[in-house]
């Protein structure tokens, strides 16, 4: 199973009283449709998965599977904080249609430790670790993505962390099992394929990205790659979900509100954001 290629990580639209706005979120896929992408990925950090109950989450992946082609991958975010549950939640996911079940680290107690082979055991679907320490505080040592990237029924890691060292040892130590590493930002794209919260919104552009670096065309690459730097950090670390979803809305998407506690940017917040989208040429 290829992961090569870009894959949006899904924002969740919410309607004014912040119930998931399923409607919304098929117009953004019909859009998303004319873009290239390798598939999607539903209720990763962008989804805002840990405000959605699970009736609502499996809700999402049946209906973004309705909309999706067969021949783009659906990668559906499933972990929990207990592995029993990531179990169950898995399970339902593959049977909803996901193809791919992305686990992040458990975080809420410290001494817990990421039931990747057991979760990989009993999922009916390949696995992808998800490591984002901006969120969880935790980051996976590299011996032990190393020792699961040895189990058959895990396929690779996203790697939001932004350590391109830690990611080149982990391409080069797995070069000999079946393991893919998802770069998990625009801001650091090489590796077999990237989960970027930008692409949601400079789709296109990313994709193009991704083909001159795989045609070796790397002058071109670096002047497009730049151009997306300061996007790609105002939507992530700078102004987070809701920078995200302002910067949709003057694409053509639906960003629409947060779930709450998340809250919307100030006036201040959006005429920068407005600034750095056109400083690079994009607006």
């Amino acid at each position: 199973l290829n992961l090569g290629g870009i894959f949006p990580p899904l924002a969740t639209p919410f309607s004014p009283t912040q119930e998931v706005d399923y409607a919304r979120l098929e117009g953004n896929l019909c859009r998303y449709a004319s873009i290239p992408f390798r598939g999607l990925v539903v209720l990763g950090s962008n989804g805002e998965y840990p405000y959605l109950a699970p009736r609502e989450r499996l809700e999402v992946v049946s209906c973004v599977r309705r909309a999706l082609p067969r021949d783009r991958l659906l990668l559906a975010g499933s972990g929990c904080e207990s592995t029993q549950a990531t179990i169950e939640l898995t399970v339902s996911m593959a049977e909803a249609g996901a193809d791919v079940a992305l686990v992040v680290t458990p975080c809420y107690y410290r001494g817990a430790r990421l039931g990747g082979p057991q979760v990989a055991d009993a999922s009916p679907i390949p696995v992808v670790l998800y490591s984002v320490p901006a969120n969880t505080g935790l980051d996976l040592p590299l011996e032990a993505v190393l020792a699961l990237a040895q189990h058959p029924n895990i396929l690779g890691i996203k790697d939001s962390g932004g350590d391109i060292t830690r990611m080149g040892l982990m391409v080069h130590k797995t070069q000999q099992e079946d393991f893919q590493v998802l770069a998990g930002s625009a801001g650091f794209l090489r590796a077999s394929g990237g989960v970027c919260a930008l692409a949601n919104v400079l789709g296109a552009p990313l994709c193009q990205l991704d083909r001159l670096c795989r045609e070796g065309r790397w002058q071109e690459a670096r002047d497009l790659q730049h151009r997306l730097i300061e996007p790609n950090v105002a939507v992530t670390r700078r102004f987070g979900i809701p920078g995200l979803k302002k910067a949709m809305e003057w694409f053509g998407y639906y960003g629409g509100p947060c779930r709450a506690p998340l809250a919307p940017l100030s006036p201040s917040q959006v005429e920068e954001l407005r600034g750095t989208f056109s400083a690079n040429g994009w607006l």
